[in-house]
C-alpha cells in the first residue's frame, strides 16, 4: 500500500473563497517600522500600483561575491511588471493609528467620474490637523496613459522618511514613477492569483483518486465525517472556489527599473494577452500572482533574506 498522507490544503488559507478586492490593503507600518528597511535606504513611498505583463527568459550577469558564476552570463526567469505614473488622491493623517483626517488634493477630472474630487486645488498647509503622528497616500494608478484600461486602482500607500509632510507636498504636485519607490533591491508582490471558478476536491486539495470500483465516485473523499458528532467540519475537503485568492510573493529580486526606451523588453508581435510595453517597467526575478493584466501592489520587501540581498545581477538582454 502506498504511505498514507495528509490531504494537501493549507488551512492557513481559509474560507477558500474569492477575494472582495483586486488590490489588497497593506500594513505599511510594519514595512515603515521594520528594522530591514533602515534610514540609510533613503527616503520616498514605500509601494506602487504595478500591472503584469507576462514572463521572459532574461540574459544577465552575475555579479554575486563567491558565487560559482560569478563574473559568468546566465540565464534567469523573469516577470515584467510595468508601471503608469501615478497621481495623488488624497493625503491620509493618522494619530496613533487612527485615522484624523483625509485631504483631498486631487482635481484630476478623469478622476471624477469615478470618486468625489477637490473644485479647487488645497494647500496641505492649511488643512494639516493640530495633532498627528503619520502620513499615508491614497494614489491611484493613471493606466489610460499606457493604453490598457480606462478604469484607474486606488491604494492606500506609506512613506518612508523624516519629514512626511514634506515629502507629501512633493509628491502632490507632480507625477508619481516608479524611481520614486524606495527601492532596497527586493521587493513583495501582493495580488490575487488566477480564478479557476468550481473545482472538486481532487483538483481543490490533491485527493488521491480512488479505485475504479467505487460505487460513491471516484474524485471525492471517502469519508465525509463520522456518524458523531453528526456534522461535517471546515476541514473535511470538499468542491468550492478555486483561484482569485489573495496570495504573497515575496522577495523578488529586481533585475532592471526603467523605461521603455532605455531597454525594450518587447517582442516583435507583443506579449501574449497583454501587447507592447509602453512605458515604465520593472523587470523581477521570478513569478508573480494572477494571469496578464492583473494589477498588483510592489511594495519594499519587509523580510528580506540575508541570501538574495547579497545577489547581484546585471541585466544584458532577452534570452532568445
Amino acid at each position: 500500500m502506498p504511505p498514507k498522507r495528509p490531504r494537501f490544503g493549507s488551512l492557513q488559507f481559509w474560507p477558500r473563497k474569492r477575494a472582495q478586492k483586486f488590490l489588497p490593503r497593506v500594513n505599511w507600518d510594519v514595512i515603515s517600522n521594520s528594522k530591514n528597511v533602515s534610514s540609510t535606504e533613503g527616503n520616498g513611498l514605500l509601494g506602487a500600483i504595478v500591472y503584469k505583463v507576462g514572463m521572459i527568459s532574461a540574459s544577465v550577469k552575475d555579479e554575486t561575491a563567491n558565487s560559482m558564476t560569478k563574473g559568468k552570463k546566465i540565464v534567469v526567469p523573469a516577470t515584467v511588471l510595468e508601471v503608469p505614473p501615478m497621481g495623488v488622491y488624497s493625503v491620509r493623517f493618522y494619530n496613533k493609528g487612527i485615522p484624523v483626517k483625509d485631504v483631498v488634493v486631487s482635481t484630476d477630472k478623469e478622476l471624477k467620474r469615478y470618486v468625489k474630487v477637490a473644485k479647487s486645488p488645497k494647500t496641505l498647509d492649511s488643512e494639516v490637523p493640530a495633532e498627528y503622528d503619520n502620513i499615508h497616500l491614497l494614489v491611484y494608478s493613471k493606466v489610460s496613459k499606457i493604453g490598457l484600461k480606462k478604469t484607474p486602482d486606488m491604494i492606500e500607500v506609506g512613506i518612508k522618511g523624516d519629514d512626511k509632510l514634506a515629502l507629501a507636498k512633493q509628491y502632490v504636485s507632480r507625477d508619481i514613477t516608479i524611481k520614486d519607490v524606495l527601492n532596497t533591491g527586493l521587493f513583495d508582490a501582493r495580488g490575487l492569483t488566477k480564478g479557476k471558478g468550481l473545482v472538486g476536491p481532487v483538483k481543490r486539495f490533491g485527493l488521491t483518486l480512488k479505485g475504479h470500483k467505487s460505487e460513491k465516485g471516484v474524485r471525492r473523499p471517502g469519508s465525509l465525517a463520522p456518524w458523531h458528532p453528526a456534522r461535517v467540519t471546515f476541514r473535511t475537503p470538499m468542491a468550492g472556489q478555486m483561484g482569485m485568492f489573495t496570495r504573497i510573493q515575496r522577495n523578488l529580486k529586481t533585475l532592471f527599473v526603467g523605461n521603455i526606451s532605455e531597454n525594450n523588453v518587447n517582442p516583435k508581435a507583443g506579449f501574449s494577452n497583454y501587447g507592447l510595453v509602453s512605458g515604465d517597467y520593472i523587470l523581477v526575478q521570478g513569478s508573480v500572482p494572477g494571469p496578464q493584466k492583473r494589477q498588483l501592489v510592489l511594495s519594499t520587501s519587509s523580510r528580506p533574506t540575508k541570501k538574495l540581498a547579497v545577489r547581484k545581477f546585471t541585466f544584458l538582454e532577452v534570452a532568445q
